[in-house]
């Protein structure tokens, strides 16, 4: 004769079991917010409390210009970007979901890196303001404001803020654009400038990028003064 507990306990295991077969399955909300939920674990990582975790490579894409979010999902499906994921994630997509993507991500609150200031020498930091700033000259080299806006946060429709990126993530993509790995379109300006700068530069507009802190209102500016100083195959001049 079975013991009462063991009883008991099989009477429970298929008590659990009819339940199962009379629940109906939980649903999930065919949304493209949901269907996007698989980014958040590297663009928008969250601590247990909820407050963002600021991950040394993978940038935040809220509130990024649509027309920049869309080239750079043209460019991992195409090939002119490598990051393996990334590629897997849109290889089969149509140019219309990638917009509509794209245009998801554009309208959500920026969020970014907090300044990442300690540990870096101060006359590396002044080196990389005046290369953001004003550029040099005399190696044909633009400022960054003059693309990418005074404020640095990006100019609509499709240039990039550069503001709250992780100081790897900024070195990654400069050694990306120095190794061929990454690309845009033709004529690539980013490829062109960064073949003017040294190692040095890039660690100096790096850090002193990560340093600075987000403005108040971090949205892409709505507009830039034209021509932008090459021509950019990624934000071609308004007709």
């Amino acid at each position: 004769m079975p013991h009462p507990r063991m009883f008991a306990f099989a009477l429970l295991l298929a008590a659990g079991a009819v339940q199962a077969q009379v629940l109906p399955a939980p649903t999930v909300p065919d949304t493209l917010a949901q269907r996007l939920l698989a980014c958040t674990s590297c663009h928008a990582r969250v601590d247990a409390r909820g407050n963002p975790v600021n991950d040394s490579y993978f940038p935040r894409i809220g509130g990024k210009p649509a027309g920049y979010l869309y080239n750079q999902l043209q460019n991992f499906r195409a090939g002119r970007r490598q990051y393996p994921l990334m590629t897997y994630l849109v290889e089969h997509l149509p140019d219309a979901y990638l917009r509509e993507i794209a245009g998801y991500y554009a309208a959500q609150p920026p969020a970014a890196h907090a300044a990442q200031a300690e540990g870096v020498a101060p006359t590396l930091v002044e080196r990389g303001r005046q290369l953001v700033v004003n550029g040099d000259s005399a190696r044909k080299i633009p400022a960054c404001v003059a693309c990418h806006g005074q404020k640095l946060t990006g100019v609509e429709p499709a240039i990039p803020g550069l503001l709250g990126l992780p100081r790897d993530y900024v070195n990654a993509q400069f050694g990306a654009w120095r190794n061929k790995a990454r690309r845009a379109h033709a004529p690539d300006c980013m490829a062109e400038i960064t073949a003017r700068l040294s190692l040095e530069d890039v660690n100096a507009v790096s850090s002193y990028l990560a340093s600075q802190p987000v403005p108040a209102d971090p949205r892409p500016a709505a507009s830039i003064a034209r021509p932008l100083p090459l021509a950019c195959g990624s934000a071609p001049e308004q007709p």
